[in-house]
């Protein structure tokens, strides 16, 4: 079943005459309206600005539309000449989590964890590239042949990342992941079934007790969400630096302050890299570093921080498990030229990490924490990963949803002691297996 955006009107495409006529109203704003003080306006007085130039072009030319097709041909007017054109209607519907456009003519979207076909579709390649471009430039980034690829942010700090030939061999591709206007907080990760309230509990604890904590998994599998939402644990009075390739976190707490790296220009100068903004973020006090996703040589510096006195700082990380999310992790160190044998390099990994929280988009399309485990160093030096809770699956019904529940695996963290230091006692009971997580 195709998806039927919520607007009251059927889209202008439906019709070749307002099609052309809103080219053409498109292209007198253009030349002759001031954009920029029409961007200026909210968005009922930019209706009125633009009502008002259309209906002075329409009298000039004598033409005569009916009333509903006139709010049709201003809403894609707007839309085209301010916003993002047949992306608008998704773009509002906040229900829709991910926008996935595989060239001008199909378009999917993402509903409760499905993907759905919608019935919205560009003019031409050029009509995509034009929305494009109207979204990185403002970023001062670009996409061309010579930079075929570019992430970017809508100004709600959704992720949009864009692809065009020659490298896609589909037309330009755009996956645009939405962000709430009101981000999940903890609780609604948990009404969500993402994970039990004792997982909740105890990770908040491990947060506002200083630990140093990884969230892995896989592409869309709710880390950046669990990294905000439990970032809200973090004390107020703490300063909190974050670092992102393209800034999303929203951090609802005072005393933050955000760094974004930046591509190369024209040129292929000016660059800033995540590395330099770790290093540079040393300098500035921070009591905390929250690094939106680790995939290079900045991790070392990033776990430097962690091994000298930045404790409680927080960074997520691809991989499909803790033990992996230690090999990547490892391996990001060899990159960054760390001429060391790998067992060093694995204790001072150890060293840095106290959690691994491991975040999994199942079959059914639901975001749960499949894993939250300690990493520890035993007495052989080896590297321990002690998994305190998890989801243990244990089946599918016949909706196709995945049957399980949250667990503790009976083991008590090292780190229990700590916790009642900073005020936030869990009695072991807490973690006994059989108990309700």
């Amino acid at each position: 079943m195709l998806y039927e955006p919520k607007q009251e009107t059927e889209p202008v495409t439906h019709n070749p005459y307002l099609e052309e006529l809103a080219l053409h109203y498109k292209t007198r704003l253009l030349n002759e309206s001031n954009l920029d003080s029409l961007t200026s306006l909210s968005r009922g007085e930019m209706r009125l600005a633009i009502e008002r130039a259309i209906s002075q072009f329409m009298l000039e030319e004598k033409v005569v539309i009916s009333r509903m097709d006139k709010e049709k041909l201003l809403s894609r007017l707007i839309d085209e000449s301010i916003g993002f054109g047949p992306l608008e209607p998704l773009l509002g519907d906040e229900e829709i989590t991910e926008i996935l456009i595989n060239g001008h003519n199909e378009i999917y979207i993402e509903k409760n964890g499905q993907l759905q076909l919608t019935d919205i579709h560009f003019r031409d390649e050029a009509h995509v590239r034009h929305i494009i471009d109207r979204i990185v430039a403002p970023l001062g980034r670009r996409i061309d042949e010579s930079s075929p690829m570019v992430d970017a942010r809508l100004f709600d700090g959704s992720r949009v990342n864009a692809v065009i030939p020659p490298v896609s061999l589909n037309g330009t591709l755009v996956s645009i992941r939405k962000f709430r206007k009101d981000p999940f907080k903890m609780e609604d990760l948990v009404e969500f079934d993402s994970m039990a309230p004792a997982m909740s509990q105890f990770l908040q604890a491990v947060v506002a007790s200083k630990l140093n904590v990884l969230i892995s998994g896989g592409t869309g599998s709710g880390k950046t969400t669990l990294l905000n939402a439990v970032s809200e644990a973090i004390p107020d009075f703490e300063r909190v630096i974050t670092i992102e390739d393209s800034a999303e976190l929203r951090l609802d707490r005072p005393n933050v302050i955000g760094m974004e790296a930046r591509p190369p220009n024209v040129e292929g100068s000016g660059e800033i890299t995540i590395r330099q903004l770790v290093r540079n973020a040393l300098r500035m006090r921070p009591d905390r570093i929250i690094v939106g996703e680790v995939r290079g040589a900045e991790a070392f510096d990033m776990l430097q921080a962690m091994n000298t006195g930045h404790e409680g700082s927080l960074t997520t990380v691809h991989a499909n498990s803790p033990r992996d999310a230690l090999s990547r992790v490892e391996g990001m160190v060899i990159m960054a030229g760390m001429d060391l044998p790998s067992h060093v390099i694995r204790e001072y990994i150890v060293g840095a990490l106290d959690f691994i929280v491991q975040s999994e988009r199942l079959t059914d399309g639901k975001r749960r924490i499949v894993s939250i485990a300690e990493v520890l160093v035993d007495e052989a030096q080896q590297v321990q990963i002690n998994e305190i809770f998890h989801f243990k699956r244990t089946g599918m019904d016949a909706d196709g949803n995945v049957i399980g529940s949250f667990e503790p695996t009976g083991i008590i963290p090292a780190c229990i002691e700590r916790l009642a230091i900073f005020g936030h006692g869990i009695d072991e009971a807490f973690f006994r297996e059989g108990s309700t997580a």
